[in-house]
């Protein structure tokens, strides 16, 4: 397995981000419309997480996985009840004021790694912190692919690079602004079983050194088994919530 050595700009990175992250449910519904009929997709959730936590979301297709993320990172917003990040009730939020929470607070990394192709590696990582009007964006890119040992690539374009590689991208991308809240969405879904091991252990190791709250949706037993906490969805409900291995998703 790949090894992580420690970046240089290390100690700076932690402190950006340590003591930050918080997220809270309360009651959250989420419906949506099918042929004028209300689906149920979330029902009556109530969680909270704190900094530092590696939570998997586990369950079957249609569960409600996907949706408590859109609602954890303001992307969606519950029907009823209400989801607060940083201690910020996000249905309370204007427009611009969303936007900058999700640029702010929130960082996402998807099953198909979702890379702009025209955009070099560095470039991929630097348009966040530019969009954010950081004037030292292409530093804090380097120090970001330093973090997940991409720095040498960082010229090369996403489709010089293997699955693994674009997934290591995408979490610098993700981490560039120093988010709270770091989502993921089966971010092992289309790697192997090697590659996904290199990225779980990342993604634990961002949990425990830069103090980001991580919450990943997943299928995998062992995806599942490296959290701390695992919560199970089912039909839109939380079925439990259990500490580590303790719990079994339920296979397809």
């Amino acid at each position: 397995m790949l090894g992580f050595a420690a970046p240089a700009a290390k100690g700076a990175f932690s402190r950006e981000t340590r003591g930050m992250g918080s997220l809270r449910l309360e009651r959250a519904s989420k419906d949506y419309l099918s042929d004028g009929s209300r689906v149920p997709a979330l029902r009556e959730v109530s969680l909270e997480f704190q900094t530092g936590e590696f939570v998997a979301l586990v369950g079957r297709s249609g569960c409600g996985k996907s949706t408590l993320l859109n609602l954890a990172g303001a992307m969606d917003f519950p029907t009823s009840g209400s989801v607060w990040i940083d201690g910020v009730d996000t249905s309370t939020l204007n427009d611009a004021a969303l936007t900058r929470i999700r640029r702010e607070k929130v960082g996402f990394i998807f099953q198909s790694f979702q890379l702009l192709p025209v955009l070099s590696v560095i470039e991929n990582v630097e348009l966040p912190l530019m969009l954010a009007g950081r004037a030292d964006a292409r530093a804090a890119a380097l120090e970001r692919l330093a973090w997940v040992e991409m720095e040498s690539y960082a010229n090369r374009m996403p489709y010089q690079l293997s699955g693994g590689q674009m997934q290591r991208v995408a979490i610098a991308r993700a981490l560039s602004n120093s988010p709270s809240i770091l989502l993921a969405d089966e971010p092992t879904g289309n790697l192997d079983t090697a590659t996904s091991d290199v990225i779980l252990a990342l993604l634990r190791r961002v949990a425990d050194e830069t103090g980001t709250l991580v919450m990943m949706a997943t299928h995998s037993l062992e995806a599942a088994g490296l959290a701390g906490v695992i919560v199970r969805l089912r039909d839109g409900c939380v079925q439990e919530v259990v500490a580590g291995t303790k719990a079994v998703p339920e296979r397809e």
